[in-house]
């Protein structure tokens, strides 16, 4: 990041964790594709690999040195909750901004904020997303409840059944010997014969 001089363009990229490289490679031909076509220049940017539930983000913060030192007049970013997932965190930021006559452009939203309108305008679209978060949240709670409810079972699909071991058993395998075969350990099999109610003296005895 090169360094913020007077009336410089900010341009803020964030994922959430460092293995979205994809994501931020995305965003940034996306804000560089908008800048071009804007004829911006003396742009700075700043990257973030870190949760937007969190507000301690350390170009986000250092964004918001040179927001407050005057050096900064215009923020792009790809989508608003770029800056922030959080409602509060996120209308604190602009109020702020938009006070000190930052404009604040959301290239895939096609949102250009600057003044009183624009802090009254993102408000509410925070709030919507927001919204559509804890929505999102709801369906998640309730469709995992109603799988319970019938029976499913939740979670990764297992990599080893009942059906790979009952035969070698009754082919006269010991547990050791079927742990070596499928490559499994002897508690593995344990588990999965647990887990499909299988007694392993029944299988012994109907061989």
């Amino acid at each position: 990041m090169s360094k913020a001089k007077k009336n410089t363009i900010a341009v803020y990229c964030r994922v959430s964790t460092f293995d979205q490289e994809k994501g931020m490679l995305s965003q940034e031909k996306a804000l560089k594709d908008y800048c071009i076509n804007q004829g911006f220049k003396n742009i700075v940017w700043f990257k973030d690999k870190i949760s937007g539930s969190k507000i301690n983000r350390p170009a986000f913060n250092k964004l918001q040195k040179h927001i407050f030192e005057g050096k900064i007049k215009t923020v792009i970013v790809w989508k608003l909750d770029r800056l922030s997932r959080s409602l509060k965190d996120g209308i604190n930021v602009l109020t702020d901004w938009l006070e000190k006559d930052v404009r604040i452009i959301a290239t895939s939203q096609q949102l250009d904020f600057s003044g009183a309108v624009g802090q009254m305008v993102a408000g509410i679209l925070f709030a919507v997303a927001q919204m559509e978060r804890e929505n999102l949240r709801e369906n998640t709670k309730r469709g995992l409840a109603a799988a319970k409810a019938r029976g499913s079972i939740l979670g990764k699909r297992p990599l080893l059944f009942a059906k790979d071991i009952t035969p070698l058993i009754k082919d006269g395998y010991t547990i050791a010997d079927v742990s070596k075969k499928l490559k499994k350990t002897r508690q593995a099999i344990y588990n999965c014969l647990k887990r499909e109610k299988i007694v392993l003296a029944d299988i012994i005895v109907s061989h």
